[in-house]
Parts: structure tokens; sequence; C-alpha cells
């Protein structure tokens, strides 16, 4: 362990899975493929949002935020994950884990807050359609979408100004991939209950709320969807916002599933579910941004046919 004035850890070091040499070679080339199709996809809904002037709506928008936030999101996280794949010794120093931190949070945080002005946005569509253009106008929604970036970038910043002002003097080795916060607060050796109390308001603040809102939109959204005497229009109706309900529920399920699985007490059984945890908050990391653009792709038929003639004007093109 390097240390500074015999004290301060300069660095950490990412355990991930080093003890399990065969499976880093197998993950890196899945994870790698994952990312590509994020990049890939996620840049062609950013571009496909800008370039069709058909989808330059408040929904859309939204949408390309969205897919802007989960290229940053990935790629805050997955460059480092990859080069630990393949590095023997691998080292972050206490700068780099804090920035690196400091983006993963302030992604996070955005998407839960972006994800409920989505939901706002579905809500004004279907249950007040006559004044959608009034209340959702570009006066609208651009300050919503930047108050959604303000909002997490300021969380993350408090959140990550606490945690780097404790001292670690002790273990240096993260259990994990990345500089996840709740294993970097593990290895204080102080009081970490500031940040524990911090975090618990954060969490309410931006997962508990916009799940909430969320909830209470699609509520009255599916009450006026039924109100709608065609099955036609029903169905229209809905798939304006299936794609976003789908998301939604891929997004905030595997939060739950992630939280709220019990935890094993067995020494052997826990050494497996640290390995089991670290590979389930890794597939998070990638799996809802990778399934973004596809199933944005796949249930509406804007960005079907608008993603189509994108693909087709280029490969015209060249």
């Amino acid at each position: 362990m390097q240390v500074a004035n015999q004290s301060i850890v300069a660095e950490f070091i990412l355990l991930g899975l080093s003890d399990q040499p065969r499976l880093e070679k197998t993950f890196f080339v899945l994870i790698l493929l994952m990312y590509l199709v994020i990049l890939l996809g996620n840049g062609v809904l950013i571009l496909v949002t800008i370039h069709d002037s058909h989808l330059h709506t408040p929904m859309y928008f939204f949408l390309g935020n969205l897919s802007f936030l989960d290229i940053c999101y990935t790629t805050s996280s997955i460059p480092l994950v990859l080069d630990g794949f393949l590095t023997p010794r691998k080292t972050i120093s206490f700068s780099a884990c804090a920035g690196q931190m400091f983006l993963s949070f302030a992604m996070g945080a955005t998407e839960c807050v972006l994800l409920g002005m989505m939901a706002f946005d579905r809500y004004v569509a279907i249950c007040d359609p006559l004044r959608y253009p009034v209340v959702m106008s570009k006066a609208a929604y651009v300050p919503m979408a930047a108050g959604s970036w303000i909002a997490g970038g300021t969380n993350s910043l408090v959140q990550i100004s606490l945690a780097v002002q404790l001292p670690f003097c002790g273990d240096n080795i993260i259990n994990h991939f990345t500089c996840e916060i709740l294993a970097v607060l593990k290895l204080a050796c102080a009081d970490i209950s500031t940040n524990v109390i911090s975090m618990g308001i954060a969490n309410v603040i931006f997962l508990g709320v916009p799940v909430l809102f969320i909830f209470v939109s699609y509520i009255f959204i599916i009450s006026t969807i039924l109100r709608i005497p065609s099955a036609e229009g029903r169905r229209k109706a809905f798939s304006t916002c299936s794609a976003h309900l789908t998301v939604v529920v891929i997004f905030y399920g595997t939060i739950l599933f992630m939280y709220a699985k019990p935890k094993s007490k067995d020494p052997l059984g826990a050494d497996k579910q640290d390995v089991s945890d670290k590979l389930i908050s890794l597939f998070y990391g990638v799996l809802t941004p990778m399934l973004n653009p596809i199933i944005y792709s796949l249930r509406n038929k804007d960005v079907k046919v608008a993603v189509k003639n994108f693909v087709s004007q280029k490969c015209f093109t060249q």
C-alpha cells in the first residue's frame, strides 16, 4: 500500500475478480461488446433525435438527454472495469477514484430525476392533451432537463465532498470493480454516520420521490387511457408511454433487486455472494443503458421509422 505522510492512502486497489482470472477474460469480452452496443445504440438515438425534425418534441428531447446520460454513465466506469480485467495490479489514485465516484453518482441521480420528468411529459400528453403545447413548451422542457442535470451534479458534489474529507489510513483494497461509494466508505478510519445520513436523505429525494411521482402519474395515465372509448385509441395512447414505462420498470426493478435481496450469514456463502453482488452491480451498470435504445426503437413507431430513414440515408450517401 502506498501512503502519503505514512498515514494517508494515496491509491486504492480494485479487487474485482482478481481471484478468478479465467472469468476476467470472459467478462472482458462480454462487457466490451455490451459497451460497444451502448455507444452505438445511444449514439444513433442522439443523432436521430437531432437529425429528424419530426422528433423535435419534448419526449424525444428527454430521450436524447437519456441516451447521452447513459453514454456518460457507462464511460465513467466501464473503461476502468475493462482495464482492470487485463491488468494484474488494479490500482487507482485517490483523486481519480473521487472523480469516477462523482461522475457515476451524478449520472445515476440525474437519470432518476430525468425519468420523473419524462413521466410528467407523458402525463400531460395523455391526460391534458389540449394544453400540452403550452405546458410542455420549449421554455419549460429545456429547463426541466437542465434542472435534472444540475440536481444530479449538485447531489453528487455534496456526497463526494463528504466522502473525500474522511481519513483513509487503513486498508486500501476496494472489493469492487470500480470506486463504488459504499465500498469506499467502508475503508474510512473515522465515523461515517454523517455520510450515511446524507446518502439516506439523497436516496429519499432522488429515488423515493421520483418513484412516487412516476407511480402517481401512471395511475392517472392508465385511468385516462381506460376511459378512451375505442380499442384503437387506447392502443395508440398506451404505445406513446409503454417504452418509458418499460425503462422505468427495468431501471428501478434492478435497483430493488440489488439492495432488497437478503444477505448470506454463512462465511462461505458470503464470499460467493460478494462475487454475485459485484457482478449484479456490474451488469446493472451496462444492462439498462444497453436496453434503453433497443426498447425505444422496438416499442416506438416514430423512433423506429426515424432510425430506418437515418440508416438508409447514411448508407445511400456512402
